[in-house]
């Protein structure tokens, strides 16, 4: 990100978008527009970039996009944010409510449209968010914020009185309202619905769980299907979990039935686990089996094949900056496919001995990979649908796994807490902003498998309400920020 100097105040110069030609949405930002409880009015202007004058600086914050307002009705339809006839006005309709300022300003040259009912101020006061419009004119904001002042307006305005409250939870209470809506089925013993379940298990449902996993436990449902997807085999990490927590054999018997699929039918390791696709993902869907049947077992070879599984997937997908490209397929560096190895890599050295000969190679890894992820946090703490691009979007489930991540890297000591913990608040602050009580979620990218370029990654449904895979990672964070009372690791 960069950092501009306007009068006396510090500009941060980011993107809420990119548009169909690839050019990013430039928006600039304060301090103070990072931060839902500053006390200060904060006013969005749209399509100006006028500076602050000095005599206003304690009174407001003044965030803008300076380019003008998409003609397009508002709020705009389709699936966000692919569609080449609406996405810039896609992004900014949604920006703008995450953004949350106390009012919103449109500055109109002579000629452009007239006003409408589907316009965007007529619909952002509609949805209750303060807006007006303004005609161009270089003295119109030190009049604007005079007549303000005058008047008493200050805000919050709804939205951000709505961000305030999300911020005041607790990180259980969160889990607790995330744990109402996710975790309930596991209808195959795969790795969306056995997330939630870890989730709820951290909070002490253990009983519930153990409901709903009963058919596997029984037998009377095959947890291995007879065609297990990678999926399968990050599934079983529940199983694992329950046996921690139960002391019941029958659970480290399923671990071990997905762990041993490493393995050919002489009990030879295989160069990985199987069914990977390629994708960067599978170091998450293969490693942390590997690593919990190896600690719940004792038996040695199963931390041997996490290690193997890990070094043919980096062979496959690590990028020379430290960052994962989704595929072999194409370079980009996809949000969940660097959340993917953040995450089963944390998990797995969570279980791996500190006397084994591979840890320093996959803690070294890990390191190195939090290491690149690093910089490209965005101002607002979350990372984006593709990390190196901030102008793609801000995305939920890449911003959990990757704060998971650094966060039981401080706690056990891998990573340095001066370094990663403001980090981790930042990413965690976001979240927060981004899953509403009711467990809607905010820009949670769809089910991704090998693109062909980074416009198809760019181009990937963000999900806006309620989403499984986004309620499980959100879970999961909300726990290990919590340090629930069923954690059962660092």
């Amino acid at each position: 990100m960069l950092y501009l100097v306007l009068a006396s105040v510090a500009t941060i110069t980011s993107a809420l978008g990119v548009r169909p030609d690839g050019s990013a949405i430039e928006c600039r930002l304060t301090a103070d527009d990072l931060d839902y409880n500053t006390p200060k009015t904060r006013i969005l202007i749209l399509g100006a970039n006028p500076t602050l004058p000095p005599r206003f600086e304690k009174s407001f914050a003044i965030s803008s996009v300076p380019s003008p307002v998409p003609e397009a009705v508002y709020p705009p339809t389709g699936d966000y944010y692919g569609a080449t006839s609406n996405a810039e006005a896609a992004y900014l309709w949604r920006w703008i409510g995450m953004h949350a300022p106390d009012l919103v300003v449109d500055v109109r040259s002579k000629g452009q449209a007239a006003p409408s009912p589907t316009d965007l101020v007529s619909q952002l006061e509609r949805a209750g968010l303060p807006a007006r419009r303004v005609q161009a004119d270089p003295n119109f904001l030190p009049a604007l914020l005079a007549s303000f002042q005058k008047s008493g307006f200050r805000g919050p305005s709804p939205a951000r009185r709505e961000m305030q409250r999300r911020l005041a939870r607790t990180p259980l209470e969160v889990a607790r309202q995330l744990a109402i809506v996710y975790g309930h089925d596991l209808d195959q013993a795969v790795y969306i619905p056995a997330v939630a379940l870890i989730g709820r298990l951290r909070l002490g449902e253990v009983a519930d769980i153990e409901r709903i996993v009963e058919p596997y436990f029984s037998g009377k449902k095959s947890a291995l299907t007879a065609q297990p997807t990678g999926s399968h085999f990050s599934g079983h990490l529940v199983f694992g979990e329950l046996a921690r927590l139960t002391s019941k054999p029958r659970y480290v018997e399923l671990v071990r039935a997905a762990a041993d699929l490493g393995f050919d039918e002489r009990g030879d390791p295989k160069p990985s686990m199987p069914l990977h696709s390629e994708m960067s993902d599978a170091v998450f869907m293969g490693c942390p089996i590997l690593a919990q049947a190896g600690s719940l077992t004792g038996e040695r070879k199963y931390f041997d094949q996490s290690i193997r599984h890990m070094k043919f997937m980096l062979g496959l997908n690590l990028r020379p900056d430290g960052l994962h490209r989704h595929s072999p397929l194409d370079p980009t560096a996809w949000g969940r496919g660097n959340g993917f190895p953040a995450l089963g890599l944390a998990l797995s050295l969570s279980d791996l001995p500190p006397n084994h000969p591979g840890r320093d190679e996959m803690l070294k890894a890990f390191q190195t990979h939090m290491q690149a992820l690093a910089p490209h946090q965005d101002p607002t703490g979350a990372w984006h649908e593709v990390i190196d691009h901030p102008e793609s979007y801000r995305e939920l489930t890449a911003t959990c796994m990757i704060g998971f991540a650094m966060l039981r890297g401080v706690r056990s000591g891998w990573l340095d807490r001066t370094r990663y913990q403001p980090l981790i608040d930042r990413a965690w602050y976001a979240v927060r902003t981004r899953v509403a009580p009711n467990g809607d979620l905010v820009d949670v990218c769809t089910g991704t498998g090998k693109q062909r370029n980074l416009r198809d990654y760019l181009d990937r449904t963000a999900i806006f309400g309620r989403d499984p895979r986004g309620g499980a990672m959100a879970l999961l964070f909300a726990t290990e920020v919590g340090q629930a009372p069923g954690l059962s690791r660092p």
